[in-house]
């Protein structure tokens, strides 16, 4: 699961200046809260030129401090329904965003996202993870802890590995 979407993940940010990654969720849904929990876990763990935001369900609110970021990509965090094994992550362009069935936000984030990308200009992609429960409850569920873990990993190595080629004066790879 990583390994490939770390790559995949790299490769999304080939030419990436300033990265917003924008954890959505509800903390009150249990595993819906993922976005928000991997955006945690990388605090202290990302390169000069990522900012982390901890969105909630209304991802529409922070909005302004994207734009004050000027990112030339975002990246959206959140569960989503992918007919997967829980925990299992997958990298949806904004094309493919529509198609997705996220649990809780209005406006669906196909419209944020097509916004951002409108009025920004910046490259923007959904990092989607499968749920175990969105039922009504706090905390993850073991698999989804397990995959925070692993996606954290995932996504610091990633974003180390291309940040540093991006940055203005860096050594070609």
């Amino acid at each position: 699961m990583a390994m490939g979407l770390g790559e995949e993940l790299a490769r999304w940010l080939s030419g990436c200046r300033t990265l917003v990654v924008m954890g959505i969720g509800n903390p009150l849904r249990r595993d819906d809260a993922v976005g928000l929990e991997l955006v945690r876990a990388l605090r202290g763990r990302v390169p000069e030129g990522v900012v982390l935001l901890e969105c909630g369900p209304v991802p529409e609110n922070l909005l302004g401090q994207v734009r004050r970021a000027r990112p030339s990509h975002v990246l959206l965090v959140d569960a989503a329904e992918l007919g997967a094994r829980p925990g299992e992550a997958r990298l949806i362009g904004p094309d493919r965003i529509r198609g997705v069935a996220i649990s809780t936000h209005k406006p669906p984030l196909h419209i944020t996202a097509g916004y951002i990308k409108r009025t920004m200009g910046a490259e923007v992609a959904l990092l989607a993870i499968q749920p175990a429960d969105t039922g009504f409850g706090e905390g993850l569920t073991p698999e989804l802890e397990e995959a925070v873990a692993a996606l954290a990993d995932a996504v610091s190595e990633a974003l180390r590995t291309s940040l540093s080629r991006s940055a203005p004066g860096a050594p070609e790879a």
